[in-house]
């Protein structure tokens, strides 16, 4: 180890064989990565595409790194191949072998051409990119087969990846994209009838030029991983077919229900009518009621009875006309509408009926009280006093007279409930009314 050259201390034989040991296995290492690249299904995709976009720059770039990959690769084996030459001169080297295999094998040995058409593009050359030819050591010349590697191979793996995930997926949502198409135009959805004839349309465009966009560009779906630095971390970029997927689910929904529709149409208008029939019977039977209050009932406002909901007749009409002409995507909103509205109107017409009979159920109400305090006094021996006959006929006069004066009634009813309380000797509990001497006879 006293000789000393350019490459520092002269390597001594079994230097040599270590060193020509771990060379040999670098080289095999690189081969088998350099032939499963040139075999790599996404590099043969890529070859025969028409690339478009940031993946037409990057392929060209990649192109030319592979080429001097090949390039650096030929010269890593011719400079391995002496070396072993020289090593198997003789079985013990002489100094000079051993001084030129240091040189060989340490030294900057290696000429690689460096042509401006296969380098141009090689992101690891720089200002290099204009010599004719350039000298490496074997370990420089490693390294920068394997940054050439790495990076062509990350963009193969990523342009691979998008083109066997998003085209597939594409393909298959397309063609439920189609059965749907045509079941909706068998239910009469179609473009600018209804909304979702629209959304169809929309979905078929984007889906169209999402896959051209994909095929031709797939390196603009990719979604690199953070923080990885490994060949192919990342992801393929779904966010518009997903959106589009979606999009697609609820117009299937939409026409589920039209089909619902179309399946339940007569059922529901049939219970549509019967909803109606009972509204107007209902608002019938309170106009017959405002009639009798009016006569029965005197200084009351009594609410005034509207009319049957002809607009809502006018629809339901629309809506059988739409069942008969299979209009469903017409007949699905309209009859959802419809549904609430006539509940609506029913409940309106029951209300109505309860404010008009409000004073039919209090003369009602007063009839029971005046006839429940007559029983109870009957039951203590009191039904023959003067007091209580008096005011009990007088109070029975106006609750069974025509027209009736609720308000009068009221306070005949009550004079009679205090006379009968003092004579059974408790005093009457009557909200909002004060003792027995408040009122005159």
């Amino acid at each position: 180890m006293g000789v000393t050259g350019s490459t520092g201390p002269v390597m001594d034989r079994d230097e040599v064989d270590r060193a020509l040991a771990r060379l040999g296995a670098e080289h095999e290492a690189i081969e088998t990565s350099l032939l499963a690249l040139q075999d790599h299904a996404g590099r043969r995709l890529l070859e025969g595409a028409e690339l478009t976009g940031v993946t037409r720059e990057r392929w060209t770039a990649t192109e030319a790194s592979i080429t001097l990959l090949w390039t650096y690769f030929d010269a890593y084996t011719g400079a391995l191949r002496t070396a072993r030459g020289i090593r198997a001169r003789r079985r013990w080297s002489s100094r000079e072998d051993l001084a030129e295999l240091t040189e060989l094998l340490r030294g900057e040995s290696v000429t690689v051409a460096g042509p401006a058409a296969a380098t141009a593009h090689a992101p690891t050359l720089h200002a290099t990119a204009n010599k004719l030819s350039e000298r490496f050591s074997l370990g420089t010349l490693v390294d920068r087969m394997n940054d050439l590697y790495a990076r062509s191979l990350d963009m193969v793996v990523a342009a691979d990846a998008v083109w066997s995930a998003l085209p597939a997926r594409i393909d298959l949502l397309a063609a439920e994209l189609q059965r749907t198409r045509q079941l909706a135009h068998s239910v009469g959805v179609r473009p600018g009838e209804h909304p979702a004839g629209d959304d169809l349309e929309r979905i078929t465009r984007t889906l169209t030029r999402l896959r051209e966009q994909v095929v031709s560009d797939p390196l603009a779906f990719w979604v690199p991983a953070e923080g990885s630095s490994a060949p192919g971390g990342g992801r393929p970029d779904t966010t518009v077919y997903d959106r589009e997927a979606r999009a697609l689910e609820d117009v299937r929904r939409e026409i589920d229900a039209v089909l619902t529709v179309r399946q339940d149409a007569e059922k529901r208008i049939v219970r549509l009518r019967d909803v109606l029939s009972r509204a107007d019977r209902t608002l019938a039977e309170a106009r017959t009621a405002r009639g009798e209050v009016l006569a029965k009932i005197a200084a009351t406002e009594v609410p005034v009875v509207s009319g049957p909901p002809t607009a809502l007749q006018e629809q339901l009409a629309a809506a059988a006309e739409y069942r008969r002409q299979a209009q469903w995507h017409r007949l699905s909103p309209l009859l959802e509408s419809l549904e609430q509205k006539a509940e609506d109107e029913l409940l309106r017409a029951r209300e109505s009926l309860t404010a008009v009979t409000a004073p039919l159920a209090v003369r009602a109400e007063l009839r029971g009280r005046l006839d429940a305090y007559k029983a109870k006094v009957a039951r203590h021996g009191f039904a023959e006093d003067p007091l209580l006959v008096e005011r009990y006929e007088k109070a029975r006069r106006m609750l069974w007279s025509a027209p009736c004066d609720l308000r009068a009634a009221e306070q005949a009813v009550l004079r009679y409930q205090q006379a009968a309380a003092e004579l059974l000797g408790s005093a009457p509990r009557v909200p909002g009314q004060g003792g027995p001497g408040d009122r005159g006879e």
